[in-house]
C-alpha cells in the first residue's frame, strides 16, 4: 500500500500528557482525557484503508490498544517536533510510500472520511493541510519529501500554518486545505468539544 498515515502519540503517563489541561483539570483528569483522544484517533485511523505507522514519544507499548496487526510501531527520534516529523516522513518514503500524511492525537473530530480526502487531494496537489483555529494544523500530507516544511517553523505558535504554507509556496509547490478542526489543548477546548457532541 503506497499511502501511509503517520501517527504521533505520547505515551499516556500521569503528569506527562496534556499539561495545559492539567493546569486547570488536574493530572488525572488530563490523563483520562488524553486516553479518550487516543481512542478517537485510533478509531479514525482504523476507518481508512491506509498503511499505518505509529510513533510513540518514549517507548513502544506492546500491550496497549493499538493492535500490532493494524499499526506498525516505532519510536520518535530526538529533536524538536520538526526534526521528529521530518525523520518519520523520510522513513515512510524510504519504505516506498507515494503519499504520506501525519496526524497527532489531539483532534477528536478527525474522521476516516477526512483522512481519505487528504490522500485523495494529493492526486491534484503537492501538499494537503488540516488547519486548526489557533494557527496550527492537525494534518500535513505530501507526495514527495520536502524538508523545508519542517525547518524554521515556530512550533506551538499561531504561525505554524502560515509559515508552512509560505515554505510550500517558496518551493513553487501547491497546497490545499482540509476543513478546519479544533485541537484539544486547554480545558476550554475540551468543554467546547463536548458541547458540540450534545
Amino acid at each position: 500500500m503506497t499511502s501511509m498515515l503517520l501517527i504521533f502519540i505520547k505515551n499516556p503517563r500521569l503528569g506527562h500528557v496534556k499539561t495545559r489541561l492539567a493546569r486547570t483539570m488536574g493530572e488525572e483528569a488530563a490523563l483520562k482525557t488524553y486516553q479518550i483522544l487516543l481512542e478517537k484517533t485510533r478509531q479514525a485511523a482504523l476507518g481508512a484503508p491506509l498503511r499505518r505507522l505509529l510513533f510513540y514519544s518514549e517507548q513502544i507499548d506492546p500491550a496497549d490498544a493499538w493492535d500490532d496487526s493494524a499499526f506498525e510501531k516505532w519510536v520518535q527520534t530526538e529533536g524538536d517536533l520538526g526534526a521528529r516529523m521530518q525523520h518519520a516522513f523520510e522513513q515512510a518514503f524510504e519504505l516506498g510510500a507515494k503519499k504520506v500524511a501525519i496526524i497527532g492525537s489531539d483532534c477528536p473530530e478527525l474522521t476516516p472520511a477526512i483522512l481519505q480526502s487528504a490522500f485523495d487531494l494529493l492526486d491534484q496537489h503537492d501538499f494537503v493541510l488540516g488547519p486548526t483555529p489557533d494557527g496550527g494544523y492537525y494534518l500535513l500530507g505530501m507526495k514527495q519529501m520536502e524538508s523545508a516544511v519542517f525547518q524554521d517553523i515556530a512550533w506551538s505558535t499561531e504561525h505554524v500554518l502560515s509559515q508552512t504554507v509560505a515554505a510550500i509556496a517558496a518551493h513553487q509547490k501547491t497546497h490545499v486545505l482540509l476543513p478546519v478542526l479544533s485541537d484539544i489543548d486547554t480545558e476550554a477546548d475540551w468543554r467546547a468539544y463536548l458541547s458540540r457532541q450534545v
